[in-house]
């Protein structure tokens, strides 16, 4: 890996989602890769995340509106289409986080209980391949 490669965590999730959500979608979307060096969320929802951010003692980067609906996801879920614009909240995060260039090194995972999505990107590096 690059030295000063980025790799970032986006999350989606519900409102309801619990730090137990989190946790569990990104031990699964983690498996086998480099570990996070950032999180990525919504800046709307950026309130949760903040703990598992801390937890972890990695910085926490605030997603706009303009740069979710602009990212390319691999995968599309029609709540993520309706309520923000994009295919996936977790694959655009974590694409915006890692910044221009920014490639999947996994599409998004989700939690067992269905509230919280993770996926994982580098920054302008190999990534995720269909």
């Amino acid at each position: 890996m690059e030295r000063d490669a980025v790799i970032v965590a986006g999350f989606g999730f519900r409102a309801t989602a619990d730090l137990s959500a989190l946790k569990a979608a990104l031990a699964s979307a983690q498996q086998g890769l480099p570990l996070v060096t950032a999180l990525a969320t919504p800046h709307d929802k950026l309130n949760l995340l903040t703990d598992l951010a801390e937890a972890m003692m990695l910085p926490i980067v605030a997603v706009s509106p303009a740069q979710l609906q602009a990212a390319v996801t691999h995968t599309s879920s029609l709540a993520s289409l309706d309520a923000r614009g994009t295919g996936s909240v977790a694959e655009a995060s974590a694409l915006a986080g890692a910044g221009p260039g920014a490639r999947l090194l996994t599409t998004r995972h989700i939690s067992p209980d269905h509230m919280a999505t993770c996926a994982i990107a580098r920054s302008g590096a190999e990534g995720f391949h269909a």
